[in-house]
């Protein structure tokens, strides 16, 4: 790193030994030596990639390998003895001490990291990972139920969607409605990260407190290829990182009791396509689900182009399954708590838990993970004439193809090396994709800071 004379200069860094405590008692001898190795298997590059963007939580740069230029030499050791596990951690970088102690709760992120690439190294190990639908499922329970996450509560977990680089009015409003949700006894879920993932539960926390509420859950789900450009906010209390980016997305629909959706950028726009994906569904035409997309006054003409683009391609059905409120925080929370209200009582007379919807059907094709190359970003059929949620789910592929051009270090890597991925499909959706994508970055909706250089043409 240099100054601005370009004089080198270095970040303050610390050694440490940490000792976690619950959650994270004891890891067989196979399990750390998988976390030591670089090869046969080993996931040690893996974990010191997860485990720097814990310690540099609150980051406010989204480009993946910004913390590994800075922390060069940084490097994290698991072993187990006999009272337990140890974590050694070497030149780490000193903005997660505090009088050279770690601080506490990105400690507990930093087991959450340890615990969940164990539980991935052996339980999910790659010749043992299920194929079909229902092991895919039950693989996401596991992950989820091993992560502590299950609690068999009442029905009252929100998650929350939307850009990790919106406006400073959009954030403030992203506070405001998750101190609605607060004050009504919700917890939140989002994707751990900071702008419209970090509001919501800053607004909560805040109305948690008047309400006396000591108890709140604050969960972000993440996967390894996006944690580095989205480390954890600092309010976050409950971290997952799921396997790849599919099981991300079926984890917030099976913990999730509903879903709100702030302004965004690419990525939300994988989301909502993806969720209405599978609420058209037959199989899901009767599975209640609140879907809200919310946003300041000024964030109206935002929601009236996703609502326009939605109508387009998957057609006027889609719109039944969301509902658009503008600039009313209250509202928002009202219609979610009656939205869950239903998901409660769906719930019961379905005999289906509370704290997993086993309800939903989520088909191999929405699960299986898609590896966005420039052979399978040309493939994709983004053409009329298909079933909706069969649309929507190549749809879904291409955005998620554009988000890991964007700040996937994979991604990042094929378009420097074979240039922007080349989306194909009919011209009247490739102009309102080219619209939608066009506004996105007009609206500095891709990146949080400096130039964005596209790594996508639409080809109509």
């Amino acid at each position: 790193m240099t100054d601005q004379n370009g004089v080198a200069t270095t970040l303050p860094v610390v050694n440490a030994r940490i000792y976690p405590r619950g959650g994270l008692d004891i890891l067989s001898r196979e399990e750390v030596a998988r976390l030591k190795g670089a090869s046969g298997g080993g996931m040690h590059d893996l974990l010191r990639r997860c485990a720097l963007a814990v310690l540099t939580s609150g980051s406010a740069s989204d480009d993946p390998r910004a913390a590994q230029e800075l922390y060069p030499s940084f490097d994290i050791q698991v072993t187990q003895q006999d009272r337990g596990v140890r974590i050694d951690l070497q030149n780490a970088p000193a903005m997660a001490f505090v009088d050279g102690e770690i601080i506490r709760g990105i400690a507990e992120l930093l087991f959450a990291v340890v615990r969940d690439l164990a539980y991935r190294a052996i339980e999910l190990d790659e010749g043992r990972e299920a194929q079909d639908s229902e092991g895919i499922t039950n693989e996401i329970f596991g992950l989820l139920r091993n992560a502590r996450l299950l609690q068999p509560s009442d029905p009252n977990l929100v998650v929350c969607w939307g850009g990790h680089s919106i406006n400073r009015d959009e954030y403030d409003y992203t506070k405001l409605v998750g101190y609605e949700l607060g004050l009504r006894g919700f917890d939140i879920c989002t994707g751990c990260g900071p702008g419209a993932m970090k509001g919501p539960m800053k607004g909560a926390n805040v109305a948690h407190a008047k309400q006396r509420r000591y108890q709140s859950r604050y969960i972000g789900i993440t996967e390894p290829g996006i944690i580095a450009a989205e480390s954890p906010n600092p309010i976050v209390n409950h971290l997952v990182i799921m396997p790849d980016i599919e099981k991300r997305l079926e984890s917030f629909v099976r913990l999730g009791h509903g879903i709100i959706v702030f302004p965004g950028g690419v990525g939300t726009a994988e989301e909502i396509l993806y969720l209405l994906g599978l609420l058209m569904r037959e199989e899901n035409a009767d599975v209640p689900f609140p879907l809200i997309l919310t946003g300041p006054t000024a964030s109206a003409p935002y929601f009236e182009q996703i609502d326009q683009f939605l109508r387009l391609t998957l057609g006027e059905a889609a719109t039944s399954r969301y509902e658009i409120i503008v600039a009313d925080p209250q509202q928002v929370a009202r219609r979610m708590a009656e939205g869950i209200k239903k998901v409660r009582e769906h719930r019961i007379h379905q005999k289906d838990s509370f704290y997993f919807n086993w309800s939903m059907t989520i088909p191999l094709e929405f699960q299986s993970p898609f590896e966005p190359t420039h052979e399978a970003m040309a493939a994709l059929d983004l053409n009329p004439g298909r079933k909706p949620h069969e649309l929507a789910g190549d749809l879904r592929r291409a955005f998620s193809g554009i988000v890991a051009g964007n700040v996937k270090e994979d991604g990042m890597r094929r378009v420097e090396a074979h240039g922007p991925f080349q989306i194909h499909g009919d011209p009247a959706i490739m102009r309102a994709l080219d619209a939608l994508l066009q506004a996105f970055v007009a609206q500095r909706r891709m990146k949080i800071s400096g130039q964005y250089r596209p790594c996508y043409e639409v080809v109509v």
